[in-house]
């Protein structure tokens, strides 16, 4: 070897370690960045399904415009009929059933037209053999030729799709546990000796199931007909009570949101417990409804529904369960009209008194006056509330003879000040309707399904019911919501897979 050649060897071997010093340098700067690059993809991922989110929450307000428009279009139009026809007397008619659909000159009420399209497609006529379009019935020559564009809307059918996710996993010596990774999508791994169900097959379960109402059977055969993917009832219930647990931090969030809620209603129903017999709890508000299955029917379920040091109005029955609760109440007059309808059809004495017409008028004249807040004076109102209450004063301080007349009177002695308190709160509801509506659900489910087979499976629906039907309540999609929540649930889970630091 001569000096040049040891030369350029002794070059090539300084370059060698420098390039050998460059790939360590590198190599620690990748592990020192992978921590952020792993952050910034998870939260890439999450960005991207708030977009998805954003795009079908605008989508649903514009739909909502649209039908507004409609609606006040409607209105201006209906005025406009009735200021002309007030000014011809109508002939004495029988009154008829009113015609179902819209009037007459309304726009009509129609599905929005797809703001994009998927695929074109080209329908040629048929040819003769001279190339000239043609009749397919009699092979006329076709005139006057037009084109016209047919929008039609169809869905995908569906489709099982197996994944079959790779993952590593190590003993970590200061959890004292094995770890493994998993994917954002992907369930928390089970050993069984089937696969399991992945994220979009758990939310549809979900929805047939809670809001839908179907039984376990007929969920499985939803799932046999369309994407033919085999799942038994029991796998269902079983995943339908995992899927709770999952949710269980978000029910909790739930309940305190009601518990922060300055209105809300509260009311119960029956429910069936492997045979038994037990209370179904619903607390609720415009956007958010809560329930719980309970075997107790007293106060103690209400105070740990909503605490004690619940600072909000509770809007609710007669039942002496809400009486437990320290805050300020309003009572349902809607029940207090159906207990004097029904008492008057029992008997014949108390509907030809006096208490009767006297406290039917004056709950009608309350809910007249809370309707013309708006166009009165608040002196006026004020005056005329206070004057109401009078009334409800003498009407239950008043002695009466017939049983159910002093009955009735007792209970508005009792809760004379919970039954006008809706006049002094501009959104306080005179009755709970708000409460029975929510409960209506609930109901038609125990007629289907008749109720639960164990505890675990009626906490499971409980939990699932209120964070769906809570999701409906704000105009939520249904499908969209669920799979956010799951990936959310998981994530809290998620071990690490990758170093915290080089």
């Amino acid at each position: 070897m001569d000096r040049r050649e040891f030369l350029q060897y002794e070059r090539f071997k300084e370059e060698a370690q420098f390039l050998r010093w460059e790939v360590r340098h590198l190599q620690r700067e990748v592990d020192t960045y992978r921590p952020s690059w792993y952050r910034a993809s998870v939260r890439i991922d999450k960005l991207s399904q708030q977009v998805q989110k954003l795009k079908a929450e605008n989508k649903l307000l514009k739909q909502k415009v649209k039908d507004l428009t409609l609606a006040a279009a409607a209105a201006e139009q209906a005025a406009v009929d009735e200021s002309s026809s007030a000014k011809t007397p109508k002939p004495s008619v029988k009154k008829r059933r009113k015609r179902p659909g819209r009037k007459a000159g309304h726009p009509a009420a129609l599905r929005p037209m797809p703001d994009h399209v998927d695929v074109d497609q080209q329908v040629p006529l048929p040819k003769d053999p001279d190339g000239r379009e043609s009749c397919p019935c009699c092979n006329a020559c076709l005139l006057e030729l037009e084109d016209h564009q047919r929008v039609v809307e169809d869905i995908i059918p569906a489709k099982v799709v197996v994944k079959r996710y790779h993952t590593r996993s190590g003993w970590c010596p200061c959890c004292r546990k094995r770890v493994e990774s998993r994917a954002i999508e992907q369930p928390p791994a089970a050993n069984i000796p089937h696969g399991q169900l992945g994220l979009n097959a758990l939310a549809t379960a979900m929805v047939l199931r809670i809001a839908h109402r179907l039984p376990f059977r007929q969920v499985t055969a939803v799932f046999a007909h369309l994407p033919e993917l085999s799942v038994s009832p029991g796998a269902i219930t079983r995943q339908v009570q995992r899927v709770a647990e999952w949710f269980d931090q978000d029910y909790e969030k739930l309940m305190l949101q009601l518990r922060c809620a300055p209105i809300v209603h509260a009311d119960e129903t029956g429910w069936r417990v492997a045979g038994k017999n037990v209370q179904l709890w619903t607390v609720t508000n415009p956007s958010h409804t809560l329930y719980h299955v309970d075997k107790s029917r007293g106060g103690k379920v209400i105070q740990s529904l909503l605490g004690k040091a619940f600072g909000g109005t509770l809007v609710s029955d007669f039942h002496s369960a809400y009486s437990k609760m320290d805050c300020k109440k309003q009572k349902c007059l809607g029940h207090l009209l159906r207990e004097l309808k029904v008492s008057a059809e029992k008997s014949e004495a108390f509907a030809k008194g006096s208490f009767l017409v006297d406290c039917k008028r004056l709950l009608q004249s309350m809910l007249r006056l809370k309707q013309r807040w708006e166009k009165l004076e608040d002196k006026e109102y004020d005056r005329r509330v206070r004057r109401l209450e009078a009334k409800l004063g003498q009407l239950a301080s008043a002695r009466h003879e017939e049983p159910n007349a002093k009955r009735l009177a007792k209970r508005l002695r009792k809760y004379q000040s919970e039954l006008t308190a809706f006049l002094w709160t501009r959104d306080l509801d005179a009755t709970n309707n708000a409460a029975e509506r929510a409960l209506r659900p609930a109901v038609v489910a125990r007629k289907i399904s008749g109720g639960s087979r164990s505890k675990n499976g009626a906490n499971a629906w409980a939990t699932l019911a209120s964070l769906i039907r809570t999701a409906s309540q704000q105009n939520r999609n249904l499908m969209d919501t669920i799979r956010s929540m799951l990936v959310a649930a998981w994530a809290s889970q998620r071990p690490p897979t990758i170093p915290a630091g080089p």
